[in-house]
């Protein structure tokens, strides 16, 4: 079979990485694999169809800006793009972020719904159906319900600064991605398929995927974490994001410092030189790094992995934790809770300063054994195997 995905970068980025993983597992079974992506350089993967140009991802850029219409700029760039796809020809197209600031959604799904393909769109966030923003539980705004207007995260990505199109947007989306034949929709949580079942995406079917990890990377490590840091006889709390915020519970790790016990200690990765340095002194920060083995080193150290996040689909963060066999304590939030049970992990009112300190102290008796038994289910080669057969059930049923 010849399978064409589309996503804003490649090879790059949890989103890239699935691409180009996907393409990987494609490529060892005998098809052909393609990957079309709109931003920066493309890694891991050779056959790589790049759409539209650094110029026109800032012209795009600009239009979201100034006229809060992402997704409908770029359209030279997607007419151009769209005549490679009918030269390729492909059995399956797979779409995953169609944001980014690369294509024109209304002039892709036009198209679509002429060329009768199988489509599969694995959905990483909730964009598709909102009016402008890719995450709504953080305000709990209930508004892509039934039709969005007057955004109150215009402001956060994709970012307007003068204009609010949300309601338009709203309205366009659903003229745009409903009415597609041989649609099946992928999310890779029950939480987020629940939502898409209650947007005006509903006429699709919905199945789970969960993302997966490595777990050649993602194991127990020897280390000298707790030597070079002087941790030895420290009970470690962890803390690992990209980017730390407000939403992704920084204030949190804040507010437990001053609640540890004189043989606890908080280490955070992902940090920036700022917040190093504002650190109470019971915190370690350390900057972000894209060095796995590192990464898998400091969660083998680590006694528990805590994920207060406050928007959330479904995080890797967790799985890379019990992959390394340290227990995860992670808020009810969104999907967050699906990749936790009872004997790998506690799930705690979301916002719950008692409880999280309560859950710290109950955690000291998990095993690592329930941890790693709990991760091999989210073995990334497991996943792309459902993803396979997803790709095989559909074009048997489109015959």
């Amino acid at each position: 079979m010849r399978v064409l995905q589309i996503n804003s970068v490649c090879g790059i980025g949890s989103t890239g990485r699935i691409a180009t993983d996907m393409d990987k597992v494609l490529k060892s079974l005998g098809h052909e694999s393609y990957i079309a992506y709109g931003r920066d350089k493309p890694l891991h993967c050779e056959n790589t169809i790049k759409i539209g140009t650094k110029l026109d991802n800032y012209v795009h850029l600009a239009k979201t800006r100034i006229f809060d219409q992402h997704g409908f700029g770029s359209k030279l760039s997607t007419l151009k793009f769209i005549k490679k796809v009918k030269q390729l020809n492909p059995d399956i197209i797979h779409l995953h972020n169609l944001h980014g600031y690369y294509l024109n959604i209304e002039i892709l799904f036009r198209f679509l719904k002429e060329f009768h393909k199988t489509i599969i769109w694995t959905l990483h966030d909730c964009w598709t159906f909102t009016g402008h923003c890719a995450s709504f539980d953080y305000l709990q705004c209930d508004k892509w319900k039934t039709g969005c207007n007057k955004c109150p995260q215009k402001t956060e990505y994709p970012s307007s600064l003068l204009i609010d199109q949300s309601e338009s947007n709203f309205h366009k989306k659903k003229e745009i991605f409903t009415g597609v034949k041989n649609l099946i929709i992928v999310t890779p949580s029950e939480w987020l398929k629940q939502k898409v079942k209650q947007s005006f995406l509903c006429e699709y079917p919905v199945i789970v995927i969960n993302n997966g990890i490595d777990l050649d990377t993602f194991q127990p490590q020897k280390n000298a974490f707790r030597e070079k840091f002087d941790l030895c006889n420290k009970f470690i709390i962890l803390g690992v994001a990209n980017v730390w915020g407000m939403k992704k519970g920084y204030q949190y790790f804040i507010d437990l410092s001053a609640r540890l016990q004189p043989n606890e200690v908080i280490v955070m990765v992902g940090l920036t030189k700022k917040q190093i340095r504002n650190l109470p002194h019971n915190i370690i920060g350390i900057e972000k790094t894209n060095n796995v083995k590192e990464l898998a080193e400091i969660y083998t150290a680590s006694d528990v992995f805590i994920n207060p996040t406050l928007e959330d689909n479904f995080p890797t963060t967790n799985l890379e934790s019990l992959a390394c066999g340290t227990p995860v304590i992670t808020f009810n939030t969104g999907g967050s809770v699906e990749s936790i049970d009872t004997s790998s992990g506690i799930v705690v009112e979301k916002g719950n300063i008692d409880l999280l300190t309560a859950a710290i102290k109950k955690i000291k008796n998990y095993s690592s054994i329930h941890c790693l038994n709990r991760s091999k289910r989210y073995d990334k080669e497991k996943k792309y195997k459902e993803y396979l057969e997803t790709y095989r059930n559909l074009l048997e049923i489109s015959r």
